[in-house]
């Protein structure tokens, strides 16, 4: 082992989809000869509040920290650009798609971890090997095979990004947007309220959902489909090693994978982005935290949590990990419809400073409507002059 040549402060999204990564950290420090030490790791919204808060505040002692592409925006002040100490050739290794989406302003302030875009999940001896091909059709499935209180059609996220993202789904499959070009809120129209109405549906009319789906996010709905609660669910690549994994799974053996339905506009529609990890204004150890950045998105490191399910955006591990996959598996099945589901049906949220203000607002909101505390009409009429404010106020 190198002598210790100083300690790393690293804050890092966690939960299970994630931690995986974390457990190279002893063979950097054996190799590289800093000690890391997480400071800070939890699941991405405590994340997002913990950065704002301590940047905010000055009081910020991180030499390396995880973002993402669609919160980057709002967190550039407290990044460093990386242009000048990451190579041409490194950053040729990733992905073109998930490099433009890490850089802001034309200048790249993050090293590509992932790929995000859901699947749908389904329990295969309850509803089958077919999956819905419509949002309608998934609505009657989960009804047919509701059975209360021990198991529920279909659970999604209630709160935070994953409700956001689950209404911008919905809305973009119905042929809606959430702006116009001019970054005018356009959530009031017949998409926004059919959209609004079939979340509501679910969950306040034909109860389908789980009762306590105002407390649920990713890792609790991933959760309620391990444990037998769910039907139906959509995920996350990096859940897929929990799902079909017998000792993490009571699933195992009867999940079926097929793509999100299709809307009312006959749209597929999959919410999109990507984890990078990135130097902030307070490093006080460049060299270690780019050694750090390097690692932690390295080839190895890559190949490590796509066999646990992640999307590389490295294309040379993507390949190698197609290239094992079995012929004729769920496996195979599943890499063909993310390749197929990144190619022609991700959406991707705006990108701009005020977005994690609009979409905290949105998520409450259609929280607000789902739970029938405001009609459609009122959330959405809310919505559209919440969101023109906050755009209003940010410049």
């Amino acid at each position: 082992m190198n002598a210790t040549r100083g300690t790393l402060r690293v804050a890092l999204v966690g939960g299970p989809m994630y931690d995986r990564l974390y457990q190279r950290l002893p063979e950097f420090e054996d190799q590289a000869g800093w000690h890391v030490e997480i400071a800070f790791k939890d699941a991405h919204p405590a994340l997002n509040d913990h950065i704002a808060e301590v940047y905010s505040a000055g009081t910020a002692r991180y030499d390396l920290i995880s973002t993402h592409t669609k919160y980057a925006p709002s967190q550039a002040q407290w990044l460093h650009p990386l242009d000048d100490w990451i190579s041409d050739e490194q950053i040729a290794a990733f992905a073109p798609s998930i490099v433009e989406l890490a850089t802001i302003d034309g200048k790249l302030y993050g090293l590509p971890r992932n790929i995000d875009v859901r699947l749908l999940c389904h329990r295969t001896d309850w509803i089958g090997e077919r999956g819905p091909e419509t949002w309608d059709e998934l609505a009657d499935m989960a009804q047919q095979v509701a059975a209360p209180p021990d198991r529920v059609g279909f659970a999604y996220p209630g709160c935070f990004s994953g409700l956001f993202g689950t209404f911008f789904e919905l809305l973009s499959s119905a042929g809606g947007r959430l702006f116009h070009d001019d970054l005018r809120p356009a959530l009031d129209s017949d998409a926004g309220r059919w959209a609004l109405n079939y979340l509501r549906d679910l969950h306040s009319v034909r109860k389908v959902t789980p009762p306590d789906l105002p407390d649920m996010h990713y890792d609790e709905v991933r959760a309620a489909f391990t444990t037998g609660r769910a039907a139906m669910i959509h995920d996350w690549p990096g859940g897929y090693e929990h799902i079909v994994n017998p000792e993490t799974s009571r699933a195992a053996g009867h999940v079926g994978i097929s793509l999100l339905p299709s809307g009312p506009a006959g749209l597929r529609c999959a919410y999109a982005g990507g984890f990078t990890f990135a130097i902030p204004t307070s490093v006080t150890d460049l060299d270690g935290a780019l050694a750090l950045l390097r690692f932690l998105t390295s080839y190895e490191s890559q190949l490590l949590e796509a066999r646990g399910g992640a999307l590389s955006v490295r294309p040379a591990v993507h390949q190698q990990i197609v290239a094992l996959t079995e012929p004729g598996s769920l496996a195979q099945r599943r890499m063909k419809l993310l390749d197929e589901t990144v190619i022609n049906y991700a959406i991707i949220p705006p990108r701009f400073p005020a977005y994690p203000q609009v979409e905290d607002t949105l998520w409450q909101t259609v929280q607000g409507a789902i739970l029938d505390r405001l009609t459609v009409n009122e959330a959405l009429s809310s919505l559209e002059r919440d969101i023109t404010e906050i755009v209003a106020g940010a410049g």
